[in-house]
């Protein structure tokens, strides 16, 4: 039970599109993650997931829209609703994602981003 100093655990990897786990609440994982360029278009039909945008501009796309996150913003998706997650002018965007532990990285999607495995730093 110590506080986690965010900038820190970012300054710990350079990744991107790799989420790392930074603390587990119940049944629920936190995980930082930096993103750069496009993700991939997918779905969790389980989960409701929550970004954080802890240093820059996320573009959160839905198929009807695109939904700005600025820094210091939360953007929660609902479960079963298609997302892309991207970043513009070659900018890495910092995230804090909650999300439950069941949650597959690009749900049914497999992808060459797809992780399997979050390292727990």
């Amino acid at each position: 039970m110590k506080p986690i100093n965010l900038k820190q655990k970012h300054a710990e990897f350079n990744k991107q599109w790799h989420p790392h786990q930074i603390a587990v609440v119940d049944d629920m994982q936190v995980l930082l993650a930096k993103l750069q360029g496009e993700f991939v278009w997918h779905a969790h039909e389980n989960e409701d997931e929550l970004f954080q945008v802890i240093k820059g501009t996320l573009y959160m796309q839905f198929r009807d829209r695109t939904e700005v996150v600025n820094q210091g913003e939360i953007i929660v998706v609902p479960k079963g609703i298609e997302h892309n997650p991207m970043t513009k002018n070659g900018e890495e965007v910092q995230v804090l994602l909650f999300e439950k532990m069941s949650t597959a990285h690009t749900g049914d999607v497999q992808h060459e981003k797809t992780q399997t495995h979050y390292p727990k730093i």
